[in-house]
């Protein structure tokens, strides 16, 4: 049952579209520290990841860029990333998204919004609120353009 307030998954998708595009843009995507509270803060972001990761290695169009992967490093640094995009304490020191993904096999939109769906999927068992996972998104959206080749 949908909550009326909700996008669905396809509309979620497609706002994420439009933010990569630049046609939706706005001061109110800003994260901020009730942002990161929504979270759960750090040991909320250390839970998600562990769902994040695991639907990643479970979703056929992600496995392949992560199932030979340090996934304990790998959610390490995404705490901290996800930390620092939500305005968090956290301090993120792992490469430049361009850097970390190159010499992968190539990744394309495709599976950048597979990605998207999968970390949805995380927030949403962990109820963290639409309106926090928006902020996040929005923070993270911009980082294709690096991780796409």
């Amino acid at each position: 049952m949908s909550h009326p307030a909700r996008l669905t998954k396809p509309m979620a998708i497609l706002c994420l579209a439009l933010s990569l595009t630049g046609v939706v843009t706005g001061p109110t995507a800003r994260a901020d520290e009730a942002t990161f509270q929504a979270f759960g803060g750090k040991a909320g972001l250390q839970s998600l990841m562990e769902d994040f990761m695991a639907n990643l290695l479970a979703d056929p169009r992600t496995r392949p860029f992560f199932e030979k992967a340090n996934q304990t490093r790998v959610k390490a640094q995404l705490v901290d990333q996800f930390c620092q995009a939500l305005g968090g304490p956290c301090q993120y020191k792992g490469l430049d998204m361009k850097s970390a993904h190159q010499g992968l096999p190539p990744i394309t939109r495709e599976h950048f919004n597979a990605l998207v769906e999968d970390l949805q999927d995380a927030m949403d068992k962990h109820k963290v609120p639409f309106s926090a996972q928006n902020k996040l998104l929005a923070e993270l959206a911009p980082l294709h353009r690096d991780i796409e080749h």
